[in-house]
């Protein structure tokens, strides 16, 4: 198989895992290249920006002479997607109000052009639910759906569609959705989706167990039993677990979070002083019908005026305390009873959506988002030249990654049709 926008390869972990070889990657970030080879010694990489490599991925992968890939797996930058409408956009182009163009929206264009040059058996599109409702300027000049344009440009040979995936319906414990989006030229393939209409293996949990259907795994069954950890100097990192460390919180953030209840967020903390519990809580704010951040959030009682433990700062303008602004899920603890919600590159701060532990003093661990992203079922060494990556490093690989588990389902199954479809 052949790997675009690869990264640092943990998606491609679970593809190794159904026994593919990765025989050419490619990745625009030389860390992320780095990094991919240290766990993927074998796979050439071409490391560079997509636009200028596309004809050298194209005439190495030719130079293999082992014919055309069984799967090209793509995942494409995710930050430029959006849901602007494709009337919305053409409506502002139209009256002279052209928005500006997110270039990484448009890396789909050399994609689809290696794609039909190598023309592999399997086409495999990994993104955000957002991918389904983005427009892009096509080579034509034109604005189309990006599904649609991917549909445009491989037909007829190519079958297949675009479908939102909750990965905790695969019993990873992470409510993480995706786009997964499959495509196939192998008549096996296309005999199969024009029965099913879908190439994903059937969901194995959901939110409420029912049938063969098991319920999600939980935050605590997935992380409740790790040593105990504080955002404290001396007790933020674990001696006998690699990665299991945090970052020491700042006195103020800290107290913030010491005196936040299980399932909220600290905006709604009440007075430590007095015990007074009636101070206006934080809400949701709403405007022009979007959500926004309130900016009227009390951060002293009402009853004795003392400083509650809420999200403020002194205005270097005023000199005077004022409330932190930030939506009602920031500095929020999240729920044991639930999955996690989804893993960002920020997963280690506290500011960030729901990302307090449920009932220690502090965010997710290192260690505890590589569980929750399935990676730890994996062997997977975050070394470049055998020396570890920074922690920062560490949680952007894992919050832009794909959980591995939920790749090797899908490939599991693409493997199965296409082999056993007259079987099934």
């Amino acid at each position: 198989m052949l790997s675009l926008f690869s990264s640092a390869g943990i998606g491609e972990l679970g593809i190794k895992a159904c026994g593919m070889d990765i025989l050419l990657s490619n990745e625009l970030l030389k860390n992320r290249c780095d990094l991919y080879h240290e766990n993927f010694p074998e796979t050439e990489s071409i490391c560079g920006d997509i636009w200028d490599k596309e004809q050298d991925i194209i005439d190495k992968w030719k130079s293999k002479k082992v014919g055309a890939p069984f799967l090209v797996y793509a995942t494409p930058p995710c930050q430029g997607m959006s849901f602007n409408g494709l009337g919305k956009l053409l409506a502002e182009i139209r009256a002279g109000r052209r928005p500006k163009e997110d270039p990484r929206n448009r890396l789909i264009i050399p994609t689809l052009r290696i794609i039909k040059k190598l023309r592999p058996d399997w086409v495999l599109f990994e993104n955000v639910q957002t991918m389904q409702d983005t427009i892009i300027r096509t080579e034509s000049d034109d604005y189309q759906n990006i599904i649609d344009y991917i549909k445009d440009e491989l037909s007829p040979d190519y079958l297949g569609c675009a479908e939102v995936v909750n990965c905790a319906d695969y019993g990873i414990p992470q409510t993480r959705v995706r786009l997964i989006t499959i495509f196939t030229k192998s008549e096996k393939g296309k005999r199969y989706f024009k029965k099913h209409g879908s190439f994903l293996p059937p969901r194995t949990h959901s939110e409420i167990a029912s049938g063969t259907l098991k319920n999600w795994v939980s935050l605590k069954e997935a992380i409740g039993k790790l040593p105990y950890l504080s955002a404290e100097k001396g007790k933020n990192e674990c001696p006998n677990i690699k990665w299991h460390v945090v970052p020491i919180m700042k006195p103020d953030k800290f107290w913030w979070v010491c005196n936040t209840p299980a399932n909220e967020t600290a905006y709604n903390n009440q007075c430590v002083k007095c015990g007074y519990d009636k101070t206006p809580r934080h809400g949701m704010c709403m405007e022009d019908g979007r959500h926004q951040s309130r900016k009227d959030t009390p951060i002293f009682c009402a009853k004795c005026g003392a400083l509650l433990p809420r999200p403020s700062m002194i205005d270097s303008k005023t000199n005077e305390r004022r409330l932190i602004r930030g939506f009602d899920s920031a500095y929020r603890r999240m729920s044991w009873e639930v999955p996690s919600p989804t893993l960002t590159q920020n997963f280690q701060y506290e500011a960030s959506d729901k990302k307090i532990h449920p009932d220690q003093n502090r965010v997710l661990s290192v260690y505890e988002g590589m569980i929750l992203q399935s990676i730890n079922n994996y062997n997977y060494s975050f070394t470049i030249d055998k020396k570890p990556i920074s922690r920062v490093m560490c949680c952007e690989v894992i919050g832009e990654s794909v959980p591995p588990l939920l790749i090797e389902y899908a490939c599991k199954n693409i493997l199965k049709i296409d082999g056993a479809y007259e079987k099934m």
